[in-house]
């Protein structure tokens, strides 16, 4: 079911949500009030330099009541970073355009946007509180015959009315609040350049990391091994005139070499691009993954398609981090990948039971997961209190590939 054709009595859960906020909306409007009051004499001003945050933190919850209910994301304009003491933070803010969508969008929740909210949500309650009333005179006979029959046609009438309109009340709420809290459009793209640049830096870092490694991993293990063998040859070479059989051993050894050299090549590759991921895809390469850990791991996957290449390179090496991290750092007995598709984005979950207490700053891995999450605009959330469980949520956008078309990964 589209999030724009929500039955009512989904509206009706919305609007119910709403007016709880009633409370906490009052107090904000009549703290508002009284700034603006107090603002003729000055003592308003200080006093309102709590109040933006405090809206924002509603507003955004509003937001994301809007977007589960449109079926889209509703973006909040922020209000600056405050610089200074009460003072100079409020000045600066009476000048930004967020601190008046902000004031606007408290307004009309606490008038227009409460009375569709009750609409929505009082309807349905009316409905059944004539059929109750009905129902009890009926029983109890204290009314002539036709107040029942009376309460029932109104029910009758007001019911197709909420099921055909509720819907509409709430997306009409809904949307409204959207256009008023939609972000400055050049903001946003200062943001978004903002956001470019720095991910632009962080994924130069990683590739140079990433260069610094392979380079590391071919000096320390394939080159080694590559001198050893051509020593050996040279050595073998003089030796078979001479010692024909000192000869024999060094060429066994330089065939053992050679193995051993094609290990560590192997394993340099699997680093750059693991074969599993080309030929079995995401999900099965993560399955690989988990089968190889010394704890059970339980993999709940389903995905539309294949995605592109970086994205699913991107996936596997994130989660490889995660399960790592698991192993080493959590004592954990048990793990979970989940890896759905909602909504055109990969979510790739990784969960244990281990100990929690994971922070992101305290270690380079999951910060560099993060790095290369945001190379493709994509997220991560850590959630990890003090006993557990640990869940790490990733999420990038990605635009999934046929499953009828192979898509031309190399292999090694």
């Amino acid at each position: 079911m589209s999030s724009t054709s929500r039955p009512s009595w989904r509206a009706t859960g919305y609007g119910v949500g709403h007016l709880l906020m009633a409370v906490p909306l009052a107090l904000l409007l009549s703290w508002a009030a009284i700034c603006l009051g107090l603002a003729v004499i000055g003592v308003g001003i200080p006093l309102a330099r709590p109040l933006g945050p405090a809206i924002a933190v509603l507003a955004r919850a509003n937001a994301r009541m809007a977007g589960s209910f449109l079926g889209r994301e509703v973006p909040v304009a922020a209000l600056p970073k405050a610089v200074g003491g009460p003072w100079r933070a409020t000045i600066t803010w009476f000048g930004v355009r967020a601190w008046w969508q902000l004031m606007l969008w408290l307004l009309f929740a606490c008038s227009g946007g409460l009375v569709l909210s009750a609409v929505a949500a009082a309807v349905p309650v009316g409905v059944l509180a004539l059929i109750i009333t009905a129902l009890s005179l009926s029983v109890s006979g204290s009314a002539p015959a036709s107040v029942p029959v009376l309460l029932v046609v109104a029910a009758v009438m007001l019911g197709p009315l909420w099921w055909f309109c509720g819907g509409a009340v709430m997306r009409l709420r809904t949307q409204i609040e959207a256009a008023i809290l939609s972000p400055d459009p050049s903001q946003e793209l200062e943001r978004r350049v903002a956001d470019l640049t720095l991910s632009r830096a962080d994924s130069l870092d990683s590739s140079a990391a990433e260069l610094r490694r392979i380079e590391r991993d071919l000096h320390d293990g394939a080159q080694a091994r590559l001198v050893s063998l051509g020593m050996s040859l040279g050595m073998a070479v003089d030796l078979l005139d001479r010692n024909p059989e000192l000869a024999r051993k060094l060429l066994l050894e330089a065939r053992d070499t050679t193995g051993a050299a094609l290990g560590d090549l192997r394993a340099v590759v699997r680093g750059i691009h693991p074969p599993v991921l080309a030929d079995r895809g995401l999900i099965g390469a993560v399955q690989a993954l988990a089968v190889d850990l010394p704890i059970p791991v339980t993999v709940d996957a389903a995905l539309p398609g294949r995605a592109p290449e970086p994205v699913e390179s991107a996936a596997y090496f994130a989660i490889a981090e995660c399960l790592a991290n698991v192993v080493k750092h959590s004592g954990a007995s048990c793990a979970w990948i989940v890896i759905a598709a909602p909504g055109g984005r990969l979510r790739l979950v990784v969960g244990d039971d281990g100990r929690g207490g994971a922070h992101a700053a305290r270690g380079t891995g999951l910060v560099g997961v993060a790095r290369r999450l945001a190379a493709f605009d994509g997220t991560m959330e850590l959630a990890s209190p003090d006993g557990g469980p640990t869940v790490v949520t990733m999420e990038v956008p990605c635009e999934w590939l046929s499953p009828r078309i192979t898509p031309s990964y190399g292999t090694a």
